[in-house]
């Protein structure tokens, strides 16, 4: 997406609410635009050869062992692939439409008889959202959760595809591997620490946390890992030191810099990785397009945790997604993609 086709479109973007951002609920400046540009040289920029992971997620026919097999699994996943075709992210018309509708259904025939998917803070605002989503698309989801309480009355509680676990990212690999289990497919991350005058909790959530669930996930064979992380991350390589967003989120806790430590624990980790960083986070529901670009080319921009958690699932589901770091807001002046054309745009570093 390019600023100059979609100047006056940018502007639109813009709102006078709060909105949050690393966790933390700041606000901004209306008058400063959605702004996209080239994204400069890393200052530090970790790279790892993927010459060991030919194989695309999730796994290929291969699964199914017969034809008669194939059949009974397509019968029973029906309901669910069709839900997804006629879900608003894959409306299209034309032969954009048939692209779409045939790489849906090879995805949900792929995730037939697959194992669980772990999710890591799911009774927090995003976390719960991408628990309902990949329910809601036939998933079987294992929730890790902190507080078995809060989880009562935050999750699902009759839904046989869902099983809630008490996971503490703070409390080490061992206990992690324990309640993962050999019984997930993959995780996806979605922890995020409250706010408070602990400077060091979002170093110990958003680092040392993230660097226990990639390690738990090392030690049971899970190779598919997706990081729900933060836009402005890397700001300071970005020449955004002076940008508000990255001083305020940094002065409590210094929650970006973790978060982009973390980031670079999971490259190194050899891991089939998606680091989703959006921007602002809004409660509301969508209200305006997908906009997703390279790492370190968005600085500023919201986005509703619908819209997050539905990319987390099709980051999940998308070979186009292995490998990458995507940034994403939402604007209502920016044309409507599919996410295969999405995750295809973004070119792997």
């Amino acid at each position: 997406m390019k600023l100059q086709s979609h100047s006056h479109s940018a502007m639109a973007c813009n709102d006078s609410r709060l909105f949050r951002l690393g966790g933390q609920e700041i606000s901004r400046n209306p008058s400063l635009p959605l702004t996209l540009r080239n994204p400069p040289r890393r200052l530090s920029t970790v790279h790892c050869s993927h010459s060991n992971h030919s194989l695309p997620y999730p796994p290929s026919l291969s699964i199914i062992k017969s034809t008669s097999k194939l059949f009974s699994a397509i019968s029973n996943t029906l309901p669910n692939i069709m839900s997804f075709l006629t879900s608003d992210s894959t409306k299209m018309e034309g032969s954009d439409f048939t692209e779409e509708a045939t790489e849906a259904t090879e995805i949900y025939i792929n995730a037939i008889e697959k194992k669980k998917i772990f999710v890591a803070g799911a009774t927090g605002s995003t976390g719960k959202r991408i628990v309902e989503r990949l329910l809601a698309n036939g998933f079987r989801v294992k929730a890790g959760v902190r507080d078995l309480d809060k989880a009562k009355t935050s999750l699902p509680q009759d839904n046989p595809a869902l099983q809630i676990v008490k996971a503490d990212v703070t409390e080490g690999s061992a206990k992690l591997a324990d309640a993962i289990s050999d019984d997930s497919e993959a995780v996806i991350c979605a922890t995020g620490c409250r706010s408070g005058w602990d400077l060091y909790a979002p170093w110990k959530v958003d680092n040392l946390g993230t660097v226990n669930l990639v390690d738990a996930c090392r030690k049971i064979g899970v190779k598919r890992f997706i990081l729900v992380s933060s836009l402005l991350v890397n700001g300071a390589a970005m020449g955004q030191i002076l940008n508000p967003a990255y001083i305020f989120l940094n002065v409590f806790g210094l929650t970006l810099i973790a978060k982009l430590r973390a980031e670079d624990y999971i490259r190194e980790s050899g891991m089939n990785y998606t680091i989703i960083r959006p921007g602002g986070l809004r409660n509301e529901p969508p209200t305006g397009n997908l906009v997703m670009e390279p790492e370190d080319t968005l600085y500023e921009g919201t986005i509703s945790r619908d819209q997050v958690a539905e990319v987390a699932i099709e980051a999940l589901i998308r070979p186009q997604a292995s490998y990458k770091v995507v940034e994403i807001v939402a604007c209502a002046g920016a044309p409507k993609r599919s996410y295969g054309d999405l995750f295809s745009s973004i070119t792997q570093r």
